[in-house]
């Protein structure tokens, strides 16, 4: 009875917390949410320890701590950078959209091609001063690559064994073709298969900030609040 007493004592003193760490719980899991980030699977777009920002409403309100949409929200477009669940093993993985339901898709040595129309490429702006120190002692290419109506870079590693060439593929109804902008270090749909609309549960929109591993985990402010595309 005691027992019961003081913990019945300590739940009413903390019942304040207790309310903000559950609604903080249903916001996380339902509404808006960040992730760490720590491969580089989406170099040069996101870095090893960038902690990302998530809509999880972009796509679908659903109900907290399930996968069962209570909304319809819109579909995921060319060049969403998206959240989704590995079909593969259930590990949280972070891709770009690059092909939609019904289109045709093919990849020839790294260049992109939807339903026959080839993707522009040109240079990059980009440089890779936020890579992790082991990236860049490999030989890497950043180059700009336009999807749709919007630009981005992507990192290519020649020396790297990697799927440069697939397809052409035709993409399924009801689901995405998702690439990682590190073409050559992602495991991404062509190693995991397509990804079905209702297991991508939310889409990166920004860096909430970004700490550096090489330099005893400084943070870049550079990328703090940054926004992706």
């Amino acid at each position: 009875m005691r027992l019961a007493s003081k913990a019945t004592k300590i739940l009413a003193a903390n019942k304040a917390l207790l309310v903000f760490f559950g609604v903080m719980m249903v916001f996380r899991s339902a509404f808006a949410d960040w992730m760490l980030v720590p491969t580089g699977s989406m170099n040069p777009t996101i870095v090893e320890g960038d902690r990302i920002l998530v809509n999880k409403m972009a796509y679908g309100l659903r109900i907290p701590f399930t996968m069962t949409r209570v909304t319809d929200g819109e579909d995921p477009r060319r060049g969403d950078i998206v959240i989704f669940p590995s079909p593969k093993d259930g590990i949280t993985l972070v891709k770009r959209v690059v092909g939609l339901p019904g289109e045709t898709v093919e990849m020839r040595d790294e260049r992109l091609f939807i339903d026959g129309d080839a993707i522009g490429y040109s240079a990059s702006s980009e440089d890779d001063a936020d890579l992790p120190s082991a990236t860049r002692a490999h030989r890497h290419e950043i180059v700009a690559e336009k999807l749709a109506a919007q630009t981005h870079p992507i990192m290519t590693l020649p020396d790297r064994p990697a799927a440069r060439t697939f397809g052409p593929v035709t993409v399924p109804d009801g689901e995405y073709l998702v690439l990682g902008d590190n073409r050559d270090n992602s495991e991404d749909s062509r190693y995991i298969g397509f990804i079905p609309r209702d297991s991508i549960y939310g889409r990166a929109f920004g860096v909430a900030y970004s700490l550096d591993a090489d330099r005893w985990y400084r943070p870049r402010f550079g990328r703090t609040f940054s926004s992706l595309r």
